[in-house]
């Protein structure tokens, strides 16, 4: 299968899907997208507690919107 068949598959994919499981993917993606930015916190701010790796989180999600 090639990158173009593969991508039609997965759109056909979640076409089949109901709206509440295509937004269940979408919330998972999003966590799994803030955990990879929290820890991008950590290693550059080794010292913060949790409460301020959560507030540059919120920050850094701020800034994206």
């Amino acid at each position: 299968m090639n990158p173009q068949q593969a991508l039609i598959a997965q759109i056909e994919r979640y076409r089949a899907m109901t709206g509440e499981q295509r937004l269940a993917i979408a919330l998972d993606l999003h966590e799994l997208a803030c955990d990879i930015a929290r820890e991008g916190i950590r290693r550059q701010h080794p010292q913060a507690t949790a409460t301020e790796v959560e507030e540059l989180l919120h920050h850094r999600l701020q800034l994206a919107a």
